[in-house]
């Protein structure tokens, strides 16, 4: 038929320096629909493997110059041509010979004169062999790749689940704080107001009678009274600093509590990136309003986004407001005048699919070995009275594990931070 094209059964590699047993091997072969190549010596079948690996090769022992075994060695030495089937050809039928064959490599052995009939059913056996130890490899990767699947899923399932009772531990936790600190919280006002009250009476009375009788004296110094006024409005002050500390990690916690996936719809997110700076505008004003932090937007297209749009939105606070405790510490911190803090939004879609919010600083950084620490749940680089240490453990789970994407911190080299939300684009609506 015009055109047509003969398809082999395999391809063979036939290597003697006699032509008559190249050419009594090829005629036969060729007619048993196989592609036959030859090569008159061992350097000439090396370059003919080079160039296209056979899938089986006959090959001569007695040879000048580069003899059989040292071919097979220099075969199976190659990774890329370690795993082609060798049959040895040889006019001898030593046992030593043989022996030497199957050390170097060899698989088969056939000995001149050559009995056709022995030579195709050895070919044969030995292309099927391949053939299924191919299959096998193949199995057996398909099987590694299933049970890295399985191993995976298991993972995620378990991971899943620990994060399902930790949110329910977390929100079992926040319901039981709450209603004691609130009882807290609520008397705080009262016993300020009290203690004060108390004190002008004690100053009054100090007033009104300089000359106390002894006993009193002796009491006012023993409980050192002068010093215990001053200490007293710090002690409300320091329970009044430590509740508000429990209700900031309290509403952590419940923020954290319901990472769950209600409230899905779809959303805009450079929406969200507005409507998050517009309720964070009053503490861009730093120094006593004497410096602002600049924000600088560059959106790209986005296509809106299907979440969860109240967690979402979340994640930005935080990212937010960590930026701008860096940009106070290092509007405090540094001397030259001319420093301008400096928020940078960037938007963009990738080649990858993948939707990019980046959000950099220029403030005072993270250190080297707080940074691999930084999603830890209760690990925060604030002061005690100032962070909690779950806004960006939540952020990272908000992300990862409900949105599917990633949470990245690179530490900018000129000074600062920069945060990264990478999320797929398959998890966008439109």
């Amino acid at each position: 038929m015009p055109g047509s094209k003969n398809v082999f059964l395999a391809d063979i590699l036939i290597v003697d320096d006699k032509l008559e047993n190249i050419r009594f091997l090829s005629d036969f072969l060729s007619k048993q629909n196989y592609q036959v190549r030859k090569a008159i010596n061992g350097q000439a079948a090396l370059m003919a493997v080079q160039a296209l690996a056979p899938d089986l090769i006959l090959l001569d022992i007695n040879m000048p110059g580069i003899g059989g075994y040292e071919v097979c060695k220099a075969l199976k030495n190659d990774p890329n041509s370690q795993s082609i089937p060798v049959i040895f050809l040889s006019a001898g039928n030593d046992i030593t010979d043989k022996v030497r064959a199957f050390e170097v490599g060899g698989i088969d052995y056939i000995t001149k004169p050559f009995h056709l009939e022995e030579v195709l059913v050895r070919v044969q056996t030995q292309l099927r062999l391949k053939h299924l130890q191919k299959e096998l490899e193949d199995r057996n990767d398909q099987l590694e790749n299933t049970l890295l699947v399985l191993q995976n899923a298991q993972a995620e399932l378990i991971h899943k689940e620990k994060l399902l009772n930790a949110s329910r531990i977390a929100a079992g936790i926040s319901h039981e704080i709450n209603n004691p600190l609130s009882f807290i919280l609520c008397n705080l006002n009262p016993a300020s107001e009290y203690s004060e009250k108390l004190i002008s009476l004690i100053q009054l009375y100090q007033k009104a009678f300089p000359d106390s009788n002894p006993e009193i004296k002796n009491f006012s110094k023993e409980i050192e009274l002068e010093f215990l006024t001053p200490d007293f409005t710090r002690v409300i002050h320091s329970i009044r600093t430590g509740a508000e500390r429990i209700r900031a990690v309290v509403h952590a916690l419940h923020i954290f509590s319901r990472l769950d996936k209600s409230g899905i719809k779809p959303f805009d997110v450079h929406q969200s990136i507005d409507s998050v700076l517009m309720t964070l505008r009053y503490q861009l004003a730093l120094k006593d309003g004497s410096v602002s932090v600049e924000i600088f937007k560059k959106y790209e297209d986005l296509p809106e986004f299907m979440g969860y749009t109240n967690l979402f939105n979340q994640v930005l606070m935080n990212i937010l407001q960590n930026a701008i405790d860096a940009l106070h510490l290092k509007v405090n911190s540094v001397i030259d005048s001319s420093f301008k803090p400096i928020i940078s939004i960037h938007t963009y879609t990738t080649q990858e699919n993948k939707a990019i919010i980046s959000i950099k600083d220029n403030g005072i950084g993270i250190t080297e070995e707080d940074k691999d620490r930084l999603f830890e749940p209760f690990f925060s680089t604030k002061l005690v009275a100032k962070g909690v240490g779950l806004g960006l453990f939540t952020s990272h789970q908000i992300i990862t594990e409900i949105h599917k994407g990633h949470l990245i911190y690179k530490a900018v080299p000129e000074g600062g931070s920069e945060f990264i939300i990478e999320i797929p684009i398959t998890g966008f609506f439109g």
